[in-house]
């Protein structure tokens, strides 16, 4: 499909932004939002911008503004002018920037990581849970050895792909494996099959690939398996683990991979630059940044949420609860019409905050209902942001 042209957005009267703060905003949101320009009366949100985008905007205006702009100001006044306004009125950053530390001490985990590592340790089966897999049909002419190449290159170039987490003393730190390690890829040939035999054969060697359990301690955290399906058609099926890796980096690596591929099939040279830091150095950033003070405030602020808040919600089942989770689960796909899809995106406009929320919002009040409970967090979080922000 054609990507999205300024004809899919709401756009509003192009007024030119006014303004250092206004124009160096405009050139932010352009970058982010991938659109040609942006004016003072544009809404981010309405633009295409979303929670992960929201992120990303308050870390460049923290970077090329030098100052630290709350993210709730991006919710509160989403329209650039006025969130000018608090870009200005916000405090002079004191966040130091993110260096390259040295290889030769140990590397912490971020917060995120050290949360996942944990319940790795609690449970390994509930560890499965953050496996990332992802399948691709590959159609066509297939150049192997640059499939090959462009993952090996990857997994160099990527340093947090080739991690593993080492526990010394009982705290967890980052080990990478050498930059020649290749990306473990298994290959299988399943052409001679039959055509229904070969599906299910597909079907189940992704169901095995995404549920094989990783070693933290061991790696890779990253692996794929090829399968040959045809003269002309493969499947290429990756897991990761959620603990090297997320929603956002999957479009990096995708990306990174199109044009690593399409460069050694045509005997070229890596084009990719050099990465100046790694995440293992916003890890150790993060670790310098978020203690003291700083931590307790933000702890205090969680555990104030998170007063009386109840242990589960008795939900009613047609069994009881085992005393072991099982992870048993299924998956229920739900989809909704355009007619509504369109609604909801108004709904969420009206309050200023993003379709996730508002789905999540009716998902609390449904398990609210369901329960018998009045007490689901995040339902009560977006009553009252809906009142603020209204």
């Amino acid at each position: 499909m054609p990507a999205p042209d300024g004809s899919s957005l709401v756009q509003r009267e192009y007024e030119a932004p006014q303004g250092e703060i206004e124009q160096g905003l405009a050139e932010i949101w352009q970058q982010l939002l991938g659109i040609e320009r942006a004016g003072r009366n544009d809404h981010f949100f309405e633009l295409g911008g979303h929670s992960l985008l929201a992120v990303q905007l308050v870390s460049h205006v923290r970077e090329r503004l030098g100052v630290e702009v709350p993210l709730r100001e991006l919710f509160a006044r989403p329209v650039l002018q006025a969130f000018a306004q608090a870009v200005c009125d916000a405090g002079t950053s004191t966040l130091g920037r993110i260096v390259k530390v040295g290889r030769d001490q140990p590397l912490p985990l971020s917060l995120s990581q050290q949360r996942l590592w944990f319940i790795d340790q609690l449970d390994a089966s509930a560890s499965r849970a953050y496996h990332m897999p992802a399948a691709l049909r590959l159609s066509g002419s297939l150049h192997r050895d640059a499939l090959k190449q462009a993952l090996d290159t990857l997994v160099a170039r990527q340093e947090g792909l080739r991690a593993r987490l080492v526990a010394v003393d009982g705290v967890p730190h980052q080990v990478f494996a050498p930059e020649d390690i290749g990306f473990a890829l298994a290959e299988h040939d399943l052409s001679q099959l039959p055509v229904e035999a070969r599906e299910q054969a597909v079907r189940e060697q992704a169901v095995d690939e995404a549920g094989a359990p990783f070693d933290l301690s061991q790696g890779p955290l990253i692996r794929g398996r090829l399968l040959r399906t045809g003269d002309e058609e493969h499947v290429l099926l990756i897991t990761q683990h959620h603990i090297v890796s997320d929603g956002w980096s999957i479009g990096i690596i995708i990306r990174e991979f199109a044009q690593l591929y399409a460069a050694y099939s045509d005997g070229l040279a890596n084009p990719l630059p050099a990465l100046d830091i790694q995440y293992a150095d916003y890890a150790a950033w993060q670790r310098g940044w978020l203690q003291g003070e700083e931590l307790e405030r933000q702890t205090a602020f969680w555990r104030d949420h998170l007063v009386g808040a109840p242990a589960l919600l008795e939900l009613p089942t047609d069994r009881p609860r085992p005393p072991v989770q099982r992870y048993a689960g299924s998956v229920v796909p739900v989809a909704l019409s355009a007619e509504l899809a369109a609604k909801l995106r108004v709904l969420a406009q009206s309050h200023g905050t993003t379709l996730f929320a508002v789905l999540l919002a009716g998902w609390s009040l449904l398990l609210s209902r369901l329960s018998g409970q009045d007490d689901c967090r995040s339902s009560r979080w977006w009553k009252r942001y809906s009142r603020r922000a209204a």
